[in-house]
């Protein structure tokens, strides 16, 4: 069986190493056939000289920051393997992952379109990913004071998986597909450059018919930077990113 992942890049220097040494290290000798895809969004600092340390890494120099979907949509191109997956830089690994979601998503067949694990922050607390597509209520009115609690509603933060569950929203930070598949959705919309990529994705797989699954018997550790709350740039990305998204979907409350 041949299996993919791929990794988009911009000055990643401080997570990248890590990401690479741990997903090559959990997917070495498992009786799989693992390639590992990187496309550089034209990367200023280190990030491009960490990534050339490995040879077996395929690395794709992008001449510019064509964004985040983008990036892995120019991977899913090339890649020829049974299942794909998106994995972002700061992510990294400390169990074989994606052999036990190939396990899942071959035993499932077509009726899962993407499968994710539970992804932990740096000292192993959950991170509550957001589990139902967003709502004006879920994503503005949960920021002002006295609504904070629609933020733990939206993650469903105190609910407990402890079984494979599906769910509405699949992180871009580490997710598996079939391969075929992920080629038939052309992979992330281009209308995206970063943020709600991915769930303007889980919209189209829910649409199609297939189920996203949460699979907690799997983990992965993702190193977390929320830049889109830390600078001007990367609030007005996110916001342009929401009205692309609602005015797809609709302006739910």
């Amino acid at each position: 069986m041949k299996i993919s992942g791929g990794i988009v890049t911009y000055n990643n220097e401080r997570t990248i190493d890590k990401c690479l040494k741990t997903v090559l290290e959990f997917t070495k000798d498992k009786g799989y056939e693992f390639e590992l895809y990187v496309y550089d969004n034209a990367s200023t600092d280190s990030t491009l000289e960490i990534i050339e340390s490995y040879p077996e890494v395929k690395l794709i120099k992008g001449k510019d920051n064509i964004g985040f979907g983008k990036g892995h949509n120019e991977i899913i191109k090339k890649v020829s393997s049974d299942y794909h997956f998106v994995i972002n830089p700061d992510i990294y690994l400390d169990m074989d992952t994606i052999g036990v979601l190939v396990d899942y998503l071959d035993r499932m067949g077509h009726e899962v379109g993407l499968v994710t694990p539970k992804i932990l922050n740096n000292d192993g607390t959950e991170q509550y990913l957001p589990k139902y597509c967003p709502t004006i209520r879920y994503v503005i009115i949960s920021k002002f004071p006295g609504f904070h609690f629609l933020r733990d509603r939206y993650t469903r933060k105190k609910e407990s998986f402890t079984e494979p569950e599906s769910i509405e929203f699949c992180t871009g930070c580490f997710f598996g597909a079939s391969t075929k598949y992920l080629k038939m959705l052309k992979g992330f919309s281009k209308r995206y450059f970063m943020y709600l990529e991915d769930t303007d994705l889980s919209r189209r797989v829910r649409e199609d018919g297939r189920k996203i699954i949460f699979y907690p018997a799997a983990t992965a550790h993702h190193n977390w930077q929320r830049d889109n709350t830390g600078s001007m740039k990367g609030i007005m990305r996110f916001l342009k990113s929401l009205v692309i998204y609602f005015n797809k979907w609709g302006w739910e409350f």
